[in-house]
Order: structure tokens, then C-alpha cells, then sequence
């Protein structure tokens, strides 16, 4: 460490140092590998003079999917895994491989590091996935995963179908293949209750049967693609696909199917093919937390359409079929638009007058994307980090759930070094390339899609016009009663059960007790005598929230114990607190529970919740370590608490 006595050259290279980590990680991932040796060199200097924690924090920054397999290594030397006492509770993380993982678990090590995923990893011997799940007392079985990864591929597969087989036949081969799987994921979630992620099938190169292959049911490809539309069509809901066949797809089936370093190392995959496998499984386990990016804030100029408007005006922007610069801004207006359809939150920050950055959704007819498609638009001089917190506060999101696009070099460096926690992908220069640029991140991978999801987008749109509302109105009981709040209440459901299980594993803020449930556990819950479960589904005069809360009650003797209370933020302030509190009230009275219980478990994102129950009526009834337990007799005289909200069900 550097202390008073420090040598006047060691400060020196260490502050040169510092100061050059600090320009390569706010630049693009191009000019980090071009300058990788300086970036370790540093990192080494770092290291040995500030010790290996503060090289650890610009290392997990440099970490990118664009950097190659060598420089991922090398800097997954400065990311040693953390350990178990670092979190309350790691993820118990299982790779198991047809092939040999060791290069892909290392790599995988180091952007689990970089999205600050806390794992303990266990890795079986190649080729033993089947044996680890199915024998008692195995290494996975002792270790007990809370995610098991089967690293399998195409040379995975039993048998393939002889080419002579019919279409009966080989329906009837595949049916068995899929369920030694089914057999292999039913297991592990019996046994560990964990979740799956399983590959699907690459399509490699080389084809006996040329383009017949296409129609012959037995041949190889043929037979792969039927086994991936099974794989789709059987998974449980515990079991979450990863898209082997499509990652194959964008590197190239020869640089992927690599024969070399299979038959050398028994790698899956060429090792250039690595970066690419590790991240997208890392942004599989980042959706199963609930850990993924909810909002795309983008530029304008020159990012959804080409030249400066406040310039050229609406009519001089290139945007559409006039020209390929055009079409190339309008393909990424469409996928913009996409993402927004299946529940991405879009925003704008620009640099630019209000009215002029309005001017071009207003008066093109062209445009892909309308103004009603931002749930917050955010156009002036100011700079741009300070303009993306105060975009997180509208939408009444984190930072860390923002990912924004620029074209500008200048203002992605910016962001990096003022807002680090929001995401900034590096931008090419060709617009034709920005739908892939923005894709290499996978900001946004989900497990699922519901009704709620669909919906989020005009969602946050709506809960920032009742934040502006909000802010307009100097009485907030005659704002809140204007919003004509209705809601439903109803226990957990088929209808309900996906929506449910998606809010218990993303919800940080407004969690009481950080607890985390598969949809097994949540059925299980459901139908145990012992349970009580209430959803909470909002809507109002400007639009319908969907889903945003669950409360989980445990009945003992004449307790009614809350052992999980989870809440959307986004409906915070709206008394909804007030009205469940009401509901779990009057259900312990309906039931004759003379008491009830709840406790608070601190982490990092949930401070906001620490007075919770105390703002309820709750009285403190000791603690647990650094868990504080609270308690509400049920006494006749116990009042309803006030709120502008009328219930509907239960």
C-alpha cells in the first residue's frame, strides 16, 4: 500500500498507472486489446502497490465479450473467485460437459467476475455429465448446485438414425434421445431443486447428404434440427435452452466446429469461439438472477438517423429507402422497436434543443420508432451521465439496469468514466453494423415471457407520466385518488405462477427477505396447507401495471409469519403497501391468527425497505444477527391503514 513514506517514483507509477487503467476501460474494447500489454502492465503495477482488490475493480471493467481468448485470459489472472463469505449466498454453479470445459470454465470465471457474480463452480471430468446426475454421492451430488450448465453438444447425442430410416423410425429415435434428457433434468431438479441450463444442438459443416439433407428425415442435420424443436417443445419451465446451434450459427460452423482443438483437446469449439460461448451462458445465469438490463436510452443524431437535425432539419436526415446510410438507420430503428415489444424499456438522451430532437418523430412518417414508444425522452446540453441518473429516476430504475448507445467515441467515454454502472457497447462507425453491435451484449437475455413482460415498455411510459403528475400536483392524496387505483388480489395460480416466479428472482430493492424460488418451489408453496400466498395485480386511470407484488405467509399454531414480500418499485408511494398491509390483516383475522410476523434481511439493494415494517405499525421484536424481526398483534381495535385503492378478489 502506499503510505506517507512511499518513494516518490513508486507514487508516480503508480498514479501513471491508475491513470492509464482509467483511460483504456472508459475507451472501446478495440483500443483496450490494441494496448492489452500496457493495460497488464498496469494492472501488475496496480497489483503489487495498492493490493490485488483495487486490480481486481479495473480488471472485472476491461473484461468485454469483444476481447479475444488470450486477453480474457490474461486478465482473468487479476479476478480470482471470491469467496463464499463475500455473500450471503454465492451461486452454486455445476458445469458439466460432454466435452472438455476447463477453457470455457475459466473464461466464463472471468465475466462472471465482471458482472460481479459471486460463484462457487464445481466442474466434472469430461465426458461424466450422465454419471455426476445420476450416481449417489457424487461430487455434483455432494456439492448440491443451485444452476447445473450441460455443456453438451452435437457429439453428444447417441445415436444417429442409419440413412436408409424412415420418418417413423426416426421420430422414434429421437423420441428417446430427448428423453434420456427429460430423465437427466427431472433428476437433478428432484434432487437439488436446481435449475438447468441445456445446450442445443450445433449444426456443423460437411454434409453426406447435401441439400437433400433438408427433406431426408434421417439425415444428420435433419435429425439435429428435430431434436432442437423437441428440446423447445419439452423443456420444463425449471430447464432454461441456450442457443448452441445459434452462437454456431454467427461465428461460422468452421470456425466453430474447429477439428483441431477437438481432436487435440476436446474443446467444444474453436478457441477464438470461446469468448463468445462463455458470455452468452454468463448472460443466462445473469437472467436466471433476475440480473439483466431492463432499458435501451439511445442517441439520436447519427445513432437513429444520420446528420446533426438541429443542422439539416427533419427533411435532411438520412433515414429510410432514399439510401443504404438510410436503411441501415431504419433496420436499427426496427430492432429498437422489437426489443420494445417483448418488454424492453426504451428512452432518448441527446444532445440537442427539445423541439428539434422532437421535430423529426413528429414530421416523418418514415420512422420506425414514434415518440410514444420512449417512456422518457430527455433532450438538452447538459452532460450525459447526469442526464442517464436522472433517466433512471424518472423510470424509477437503477443505473445499473440502463444500457446506452451513442455514436459518439467522446460520449461513451464519458459515460464509462462518470456513470460505470450503466452499460455503454461500443459503437462502429457503419450503421449497418449497430443491430449487431448492440446484440454482442446480450444486455437483455430473459427466461421467459409474460403478459406483464409484453406490457412493460407503455408501462414505464405511464408510470413516468404519473411521476410528472406527481410532481406537477402540490396535493398528493388528490393526485392519488384521481389515478382511480383498482386491484386484484388472488392467490398464486396456473394463470399467475410464470409471472410470479420471474418477480420472486428479479425483485432487489422492495425484498424484504432476498428470498429466491424455481417455479417448483413456488407450485409447491401454493398447494402446502401450511402457506398462504396473495398476488397483487394494479391498474389505473393512465394504464394497467400488471403484477407488483407477492406476499408469501407461513401459518404456525396463532402466527401468521410473512416469509416473503416483494414489490415492483415502480409502484412505490402509491399506498399499495398500505392496502396489502390491509389485506394480509385481514386475512390473519379471517383465519384467526392472533399475531403477525416479519422480518427484514439487509443487502445492498434494499436498504429503501429497512423501515418498512416499522412505517406499517409493526413493533420491533429483537433480531437475528443482522436480520430485525417485527411483529402486529391482530387486536380488535387494529385499524386499516389509509390508501386510495379499491380492491377486487379475494
Amino acid at each position: 500500500m502506499i503510505g506517507s513514506a512511499a518513494r516518490p517514483d513508486t507514487v508516480a507509477d503508480v498514479a501513471g498507472a491508475i491513470a492509464l487503467l482509467e483511460d483504456l476501460v472508459q475507451s472501446d474494447s478495440s483500443t483496450r486489446a490494441a494496448r492489452m500489454q500496457d493495460l497488464l502492465r498496469a494492472l501488475r503495477t496496480v497489483a503489487t502497490t495498492r493490493g490485488p482488490e483495487d486490480a481486481r475493480h479495473w480488471a472485472r471493467r476491461a473484461i468485454s465479450p469483444l476481447l479475444d481468448y488470450s486477453s480474457i485470459s490474461a486478465l482473468r489472472t487479476f479476478l480470482p473467485p471470491r469467496l463464499a463469505s463475500d455473500a450471503a449466498k454465492p451461486v452454486r454453479l455445476a458445469i458439466l460437459g460432454g466435452p472438455t470445459t476447463v477453457q470455457l470454465r475459466r473464461v466464463m470465471e472471468a465475466f462472471l467476475a465482471s458482472e460481479e457474480i459471486i460463484a462457487e463452480v464445481y466442474e466434472c471430468d469430461y465426458g461424466l455429465f450422465r454419471q455426476e446426475i445420476l450416481t449417489p454421492g457424487s461430487g455434483l451430488d455432494r456439492f448440491n448446485p443451485d444452476i447445473v450448465f450441460v455443456a453438451t453438444g452435437a457429439r453428444d447425442v447417441g445415436d444417429l438414425p442409419a440413412a436408409d430410416l424412415g420418418e417413423a423410425e426416426v421420430a422414434a429415435i429421437a423420441e428417446t434421445e430427448i428423453a434420456g434428457f427429460a430423465a437427466l433434468w427431472s433428476i437433478a431438479h428432484a434432487k437439488w431443486n436446481a435449475t438447468i441450463i441445456q445446450n442445443n444442438f450445433e449444426i456443423g459443416p460437411g454434409s453426406s447428404f447435401g441439400h437433400l439433407a433438408l427433406r431426408h428425415p434421417a439425415a444428420r442435420e435433419n435429425y439435429l434440427d428435430r431434436l432442437n424443436r423437441l428440446l423447445a417443445e419439452r423443456a420444463p419451465a425449471s430447464v432454461v435452452l441456450h442457443d448452441v446451434r445459434g452462437l454456431a450459427a454467427e461465428a461460422g460452423a468452421r470456425a466453430w466446429f474447429d477439428a483441431r482443438f477437438y481432436f487435440e483437446f476436446k474443446m467444444p469449439c474453436g478457441a477464438e469461439c470461446l469468448v463468445t460461448y462463455a458470455h452468452s451462458v454468463v448472460a443466462v445465469i445473469r437472467a436466471i438472477q433476475g440480473r439483466s438490463r431492463k432499458a435501451l436510452v439511445l442517441d439520436l443524431d447519427n445513432t437513429l438517423w444520420g446528420g446533426p437535425v438541429g443542422d439539416v432539419g427533419p427533411g435532411g436526415i438520412a433515414l429510410g429507402d432514399g439510401s443504404s446510410e438510410g436503411q441501415a438507420f431504419l433496420a436499427f430503428q426496427r430492432y429498437a422497436r422489437q426489443l420494445r415489444a417483448r418488454g424492453v424499456v426504451l428512452a432518448v438522451c441527446s444532445k440537442n434543443d427539445a423541439d428539434k430532437a422532437r421535430e423529426p418523430f413528429e414530421t416523418r412518417s418514415d420512422m420506425a420508432l414514434k415518440l410514444s414508444d420512449f417512456a422518457c425522452f430527455v433532450a438538452n446540453w447538459e452532460n450525459k451521465a447526469d442526464n442517464l441518473r436522472e433517466i433512471a429516476r424518472r423510470l424509477e430504475l437503477g443505473a445499473d439496469a440502463l444500457v446506452f448507445f451513442d455514436d459518439s467515441p467522446v460520449e461513451r467515454a464519458l459515460v464509462r468514466r462518470l456513470a460505470p454502472e450503466v452499460a455503454v457497447p461500443d459503437v462502429p462507425e457503419d450503421p449497418s453494423d449497430y443491430v449487431q453491435a448492440l446484440a454482442t451484449g446480450r444486455y437483455f437475455e430473459t427466461t421467459a415471457f409474460t403478459r406483464e413482460d409484453a406490457a412493460r415498455a407503455q408501462s414505464y411510459a405511464t408510470n413516468a407520466q404519473r411521476r410528472e403528475l406527481a410532481d406537477a400536483s402540490s396535493d398528493l392524496r388528490s393526485f392519488l385518488a384521481s389515478l382511480a387505483m383498482r386491484m386484484q388480489v388472488s392467490p398464486v395460480s396456473a394463470l399467475n405462477i410464470e409471472r410470479v416466479t420471474q418477480l420472486l428472482n428479479k425483485s432487489n430493492q422492495f425484498n424484504l427477505t432476498t428470498r429466491r424460488m424455481s417455479l417448483a418451489e413456488v407450485k409447491e408453496v401454493g398447494a402446502h396447507p401450511e402457506w398462504r400466498t396473495l398476488t397483487f395485480s394494479l391498474r389505473d386511470s393512465l394504464g394497467d401495471n400488471g403484477l407488483i407484488s407477492v406476499v408469501f405467509l407461513r401459518a404456525s399454531e396463532d402466527t401468521l409469519t410473512i416469509d416473503t414480500w416483494i414489490m415492483s418499485c415502480r409502484v412505490l408511494q402509491r399506498g399499495v403497501e398500505q392496502f396489502v398491509r390491509n389485506e394480509i390483516v385481514a386475512l390473519a383475522r379471517r383465519d384467526g391468527f392472533r399475531r403477525i410476523s416479519g422480518s427484514y434481511v439487509p443487502t445492498a439493494k434494499n436498504r429503501m425497505v429497512e423501515h418498512h415494517y416499522a412505517g406499517l405499525g409493526f413493533q420491533p421484536a429483537g433480531t437475528e444477527g443482522s436480520k430485525t424481526l417485527w411483529v402486529l398483534p391482530v387486536e380488535p381495535g387494529l385499524a386499516d391503514l389509509a390508501h386510495f385503492i379499491v380492491g377486487e378478489g379475494v
